[in-house]
Parts: C-alpha cells; structure tokens; sequence
C-alpha cells in the first residue's frame, strides 16, 4: 500500500504528460499541414489573404479549435525590381516571397487541465515563391 500511494501519483503524472505532448505533437503536425495548404493557395494568381485563410481555418476543424484562437499572419516581400504587394497575396508577383505563419496556444487544444504546456504556442511556418 505505502510503494502504491508514492508510485500511483508519479506514475498518473507520467501518463497525462504522455497524452499532453502526444496531443501538441497531433496539433503542430495539424498546424503545419494548415501552414502548407493556406502557403500553396497563397502562390497562385488569383487568391486572396480571404481565402487563404478560410483554407486555413477549414484545415485546422480536426483541431476543435475556436477560429478567434487562431492566429494567421501572411507576409509578402517583394523580389528585387518587383512593386509592392502592400501584404496581400492577390498584388503579389512572380518570384515574390509569400510567408504563411500559423499559432494556436497550446491552452485551446490542451485535453488535461494542468501546466505541462502552458503558454506555450503551437507554431507552423511556410514560405513559398509566388508564381
């Protein structure tokens, strides 16, 4: 009994650790995932930072994250000799840089209330040439 009541909570601590990286590492998979879709729509004429990020938000409902928690940032750099696209991808030209980056705080997707990864934000990054 007394090994049982010094092991359980250690042991019960362990596996809910386990179940929370298990869950960061299937929400940073999905983040990344969302980041590659909203980046390759990103590079073709004729979209828009609207569209994007709906593509975003509708790669991201395996999550069961509220949208409001959801934070999309869309950058474009302009190449060298190329005008400005002023952050929206409908302006941007051949060769100039999209950069798609996507964050959920860990705290909107957590399953077990605690602070293994409080505060911490899940991140996904794409950057890619428009067309």
């Amino acid at each position: 009994m007394v090994e049982m009541a010094v092991v359980l909570p250690v042991f019960v601590s362990i596996v809910f650790g386990i179940i929370e990286f298990g869950q960061a590492f299937m929400v940073l998979q999905l983040v990344n995932n969302a980041a590659r879709e909203g980046g390759r729509e990103a590079i073709v004429n004729g979209s828009s930072n609207a569209e994007v990020t709906t593509i975003i938000q509708d790669a991201l409902v395996a999550t069961n994250v509220d949208p409001a928690d959801v934070t999309i940032a869309i950058t474009v750099t302009e190449d060298t000799g190329n005008p400005s696209a002023g952050n929206e991808v409908g302006n941007a030209n051949k060769r100039d840089l999209c950069i798609i980056t996507v964050s959920i705080p860990f705290s909107a997707v957590s399953f077990v209330t605690g602070s293994y990864l409080e505060g911490v934000p899940l991140r996904g990054r794409v950057a890619m040439r428009h067309e």
